[in-house]
């Protein structure tokens, strides 16, 4: 049996996110989020260690400015054979006060959900 490592529940969400790595620029989706990170559905995931300034807003809410770094990735196979390619981001440097805003904002999805 694989041991789970996710410490906080993730829930889905379908927020557009902007990720900026260096020269990198990334439009993509946010899949889920979780107090602390999420998972970026994109068919180009950045290699694992990359640091990130992570862009986005709930529909609900102040918009996020955050920093990220990509902790695993989930690429595109050759076959074919993934419905759900992207990268995990842990959030950096979270401060307390974006830390609560990120908790409101799953509390509001969770309801919403309910």
């Amino acid at each position: 049996m694989t041991e789970d490592r996710r410490q906080y529940d993730r829930h889905p969400v379908a927020w557009s996110v902007d990720c900026v790595a260096e020269e990198t620029f990334l439009y993509a989706k946010i899949a889920n989020i979780s107090e602390m990170g999420i998972f970026v559905k994109t068919t180009e995931p950045l290699a694992v260690g990359t640091d990130l300034d992570l862009s986005f807003a709930p529909p609900s809410g102040e918009p996020f400015k955050l920093q990220g770094t990509v902790q695993w990735i989930n690429p595109v196979r050759d076959d074919g054979d993934n419905p759900n390619p992207g990268m995990g981001v842990r959030f950096r440097n979270l401060s307390s006060e974006d830390r609560e805003r990120i908790v409101e904002a799953i509390r509001a999805i969770a309801y919403l959900n309910d």
